[in-house]
Order: structure tokens, then C-alpha cells, then sequence
């Protein structure tokens, strides 16, 4: 019997299935948040388990000896918010980011934005940077 593969995995879907979730003026936001992306990590997008675009990877193992694999950088188009996954704990790391970023919520490891005029990208670039940053000196190996 073939093993299942874990639910955050890199697919074959094309990503225009997922840039295709935002409409309208929310539609335009995730042209510039790929971009952003693309130029941040120097990698072209992946449909992760069929919702989020992932830019390069990397391998992570826990101490209990879980691991596996995630994007190194990832976002999510969503109908009434943009998802971007950062590394754990950002928001404790970097109070004073969130503080002049803008209108948005936020949760262990992922930052919600409604609208990206609602939030100042200087500061948004920085809080990716950081993560990616964070991410590839504590992972494992980077793809």
C-alpha cells in the first residue's frame, strides 16, 4: 500500500489555481505579493497543499524526531485576507514591525491582512525578510 503523503506538501497543481482565489482589487495585491515573494527568495512559486504558494523549501526535525518538509517563505490568497507564514513566534520577536506595520491580526506563525493598503510594505518586506532569515538558520537543509 503507497504511503499518504503528509497534507503540506509541494503539488503539480499550477499556481494560477491559486492566484485565481482573489478577485478584483484583492486579485491585484496577490500579483504584488508574488512578486515580493519571488524577489525576496529568489524562487518561483508552489502550489502547497493546494491553497498556499510556497517559494523554496527546506527540511526541519524536531527534537522528538518529527520532521519534514515546508516552504521556506509562503503565502495563501484567501477571499477575505491574505495569509503570509512566517516563522514562529515573529510577532513576540518583533513587536516594534507589527506596531508600524498596519491593520492586520496575527497568530503563532501567520500574519492576516485584509487589504495590503491597509499596511506599510517597507515594513511587511522586513518582516519577511526576517523570517526567511530566521528560517534558514535554524533549518535543516534549504532547497
Amino acid at each position: 500500500m503507497a504511503s499518504k503523503q503528509p497534507a503540506m506538501s509541494p503539488s503539480d497543481l499550477p499556481v494560477a489555481s491559486v492566484l485565481d482565489r482573489a478577485s478584483g482589487p484583492r486579485r491585484a495585491e496577490v500579483d504584488e505579493l508574488l512578486e515580493l515573494f519571488r524577489e525576496i527568495s529568489g524562487a518561483e512559486p508552489v502550489v502547497w497543499a493546494g491553497r498556499i504558494l510556497g517559494f523554496g523549501q527546506y527540511e526541519y526535525r524536531y527534537e522528538t524526531g518529527h520532521g519534514g518538509i515546508a516552504p521556506l517563505l509562503a503565502f495563501a490568497p484567501g477571499p477575505s485576507n491574505h495569509t503570509i507564514y512566517l516563522t514562529t513566534g515573529f510577532a513576540e520577536r518583533w513587536p516594534e514591525l507589527l506596531g508600524k506595520l498596519g491593520k492586520h491580526r496575527s497568530s503563532k506563525a501567520c500574519l492576516y491582512l485584509t487589504r495590503l493598503s491597509s499596511v506599510n510594505r517597507e515594513i511587511l518586506r522586513e518582516l519577511i525578510e526576517r523570517s526567511l532569515q530566521e528560517t534558514l538558520t535554524d533549518s535543516t537543509t534549504q532547497t
